[in-house]
């Protein structure tokens, strides 16, 4: 398969599952896919991200590989929003390792604090957050903090997501406090 002219040729869920399944756990041809998704033009980019999460959802040992190339994404000035939006969800299934953490935490606060940003993207950017926040309880107030000052000026779906996020880091940190 032509994983670049395949995902030109149709953009819609049922390519998107095409291509991940044609993927699958195959590394080669994952180092393919992860080459376009690194180095391709814009909308090609944006295209393969989309599949990047189903890869990341189904076979996430294969992605985390490569965690630092797919995090470096978030670093380009004009990424589009739906390769930021995939990134992000993308991370919410793997095992972050620890020298990634940081960074990643950095840019998910952004993200939620942003109010011109995507809903998606506030809301996967709360997940990964509170997943890394998780493990280190001096970030649970800092994000806490965050979540709070959207709260009150949100969409349901962003209320609902920071409810639920909340309720988790409360958890963690009445859990810590034993």
């Amino acid at each position: 398969m032509d994983i670049r002219e395949e995902v030109l040729k149709e953009h819609s869920k049922k390519q998107v599952l095409k291509i991940a399944a044609w993927i699958g756990n195959d590394e080669n041809r994952y180092r393919q896919f992860l080459y376009i998704f690194l180095n391709d033009e814009y909308r090609v980019v944006q295209r393969v991200s989309w599949v990047l999460s189903e890869i990341a959802e189904n076979h996430p040992k294969l992605v985390e590989k490569n965690i630092g190339k797919i995090v470096n994404k978030l670093d380009e000035k004009d990424i589009h929003v739906a390769v930021k939006r995939n990134v992000i969800r993308v991370l919410q299934f793997l095992n972050i390792p620890v020298r990634y953490r940081a960074k990643i935490f950095d840019h998910s606060i952004k993200y939620i604090a942003d109010p011109n940003e995507k809903i998606a993207v506030r809301c996967f950017a709360m997940t990964v957050a509170a997943k890394i926040a998780a493990q280190y309880p001096e970030l649970l107030s800092e994000l806490e903090q965050t979540i709070n000052l959207l709260k009150k000026d949100s969409t349901p779906g962003l209320k609902a997501r920071a409810k639920m996020v909340l309720k988790e880091i409360a958890k963690h940190k009445f859990n810590s406090q034993k």
